[in-house]
């Protein structure tokens, strides 16, 4: 499939809207070339590439909204989809709080794409699981993987005179390495836009280099731990926290920023200082979309912790006019900074602790403190004067991303962690972290 540059998507756009008889209409045009491969036991079970393409149009008549997708383009069906979403309009009932479409905004281009991660094909995909997988069973282990990489653009139009056109690739490869007996397990991921940062043999050799090292887990008490977590451990925690600078969620006191009797907390200090967290759309590791897909507004640099103080929280557009606040495009990335320290020298300089090197299976427990329950698992370890001592039983983890903020001791060299175009994307250091609730043992690997 043909991905359509700017001026290709311009043109069926303001057909569209040519079509439209409604007070307001938006228009949205994506298309994606998608390949993958999977494997597991060692050796390939699916091999893919999915191409498609979408117009969605949005129409309104006063406060009655509709919709309507199609995936043909010939000027019959670019009509039909429009009377499609005007007869839904006139059945749907009132929104009181239906925001008129944007005009003109200003789309600073991010670089989202790059000609290498476009170029890969079937052989590329190929090579990345025999990589992973020779590399498994040299070392006597067995290997499921998954790669998946992707090239699309997405255009934007409404009846107000807006426009966006932006093109990106990403790719996201997953590796769990077993042991034959079961006993040792261990995983890694990683994850760009650019194929060239991406050596598989290098990323299977971190979970092969798990697996074996987590045989004989021993059992340790459950309690409070100095932990290191692994990049990938944390962000699994703080995803859900974000979720939480929503604005409306505050004021309405549906957030651990929302205040007792009222209010928010914008403003104060409620990490370590050592928290500094930011939104860029254009940072040249995560760049992301220069609009936000659901409001279409344009994306800005903004801090969203500074010193550990909350800088920011996103203001949808009816809750901005609500409140008489600016209302700005939803962060499509987070990243966060940290120190110049690898991973294995903040390992080095921990007298007692544990490293994790995943969580999952994560779930709310309180939404007010963002209390979450959740297990380690692929790789869980014991330090000891600054070395890795032996292998320990996975555990039940109940602890919130609010605290283990609080309770940063170091943090290490931030490394980039994936996501698509329609999930924030990471970059995220590894981290010390004192006082981490390990609540039971759990028999998994």
């Amino acid at each position: 499939m043909k991905l359509l540059n700017q001026e290709e998507s311009k043109k069926i756009l303001d057909r569209v809207l040519a079509f439209s008889k409604a007070d307001e209409c938006t228009v949205s045009l994506s298309g994606s070339r998608t390949g993958n491969i999977r494997y597991a036991r060692n050796s390939v079970s699916t091999a893919g590439l999915n191409e498609n393409m979408q117009l969605t149009v949005q129409v309104s008549f006063g406060k009655r909204t509709g919709t309507a997708s199609i995936n043909e383009f010939d000027d019959k069906a670019l009509e039909t989809v429009v009377r499609r979403a005007e007869d839904v309009a006139r059945l749907a009932p009132e929104n009181p709080e239906h925001m008129p479409v944007l005009g003109p905004q200003d789309f600073k281009p991010a670089p989202t794409f790059l000609a290498s991660t476009a170029a890969i094909d079937p052989e590329y995909r190929a090579s990345v699981a025999a990589a992973s997988i020779n590399a498994c069973k040299k070392a006597g282990l067995t290997a499921a993987g998954f790669f998946i990489d992707n090239t699309a653009f997405e255009a934007v139009a409404t009846s107000k005179g807006l426009f966006g056109h932006t093109e990106y690739t990403n790719f996201d490869f997953t590796v769990t390495t077993r042991t034959e007996d079961g006993r040792g397990s261990g995983w890694v991921g990683r994850s760009a836009n650019d194929i060239k940062l991406f050596d598989p043999h290098e990323a299977s050799q971190v979970a092969i280099e798990k697996a074996l090292r987590s045989v004989e887990a021993k059992a340790i008490e459950p309690g409070r731990y100095t932990v290191i977590l692994e990049p990938a451990a944390s962000v699994g925690l703080m995803n859900f926290m974000f979720n939480g600078f929503n604005a409306r969620q505050a004021d309405e006191g549906r957030s651990f920023l929302s205040k007792k009797g009222g209010g928010t907390r914008l403003g104060e200090k409620l990490f370590d200082e050592q928290v500094n967290i930011w939104a860029d759309p254009w940072n040249k590791d995560v760049p992301v979309s220069p609009w936000d897909r659901g409001s279409l507004l344009a994306r800005e640099k903004q801090d969203i912790i500074k010193n550990g103080v909350v800088a920011n929280l996103n203001y949808p557009r009816y809750w901005a006019q609500k409140q008489g606040k600016v209302a700005k495009g939803a962060p499509g990335n987070i990243i966060m900074a940290g120190g110049n320290k690898s991973l294995e020298e903040l390992i080095a300089g921990t007298k007692k602790g544990v490293l994790v090197t995943r969580t999952w299976y994560i779930r709310l427990v309180d939404a007010q403190s963002v209390l979450l329950t959740g297990l380690t698992r692929d790789g869980t370890f014991y330090i000891e004067n600054g070395k890795i001592k032996h292998p320990v039983k996975n555990f039940r983890f109940n602890e919130s991303p609010v605290t283990m903020l609080n309770n940063i001791e170091e943090l290490g060299r931030p490394v980039v962690l994936g996501g698509d175009e329609s999930s924030l994307r990471f970059v995220v250091p590894p981290m010390r972290i004192r006082d981490f609730n390990f609540s039971s043992l759990s028999d998994a690997v």
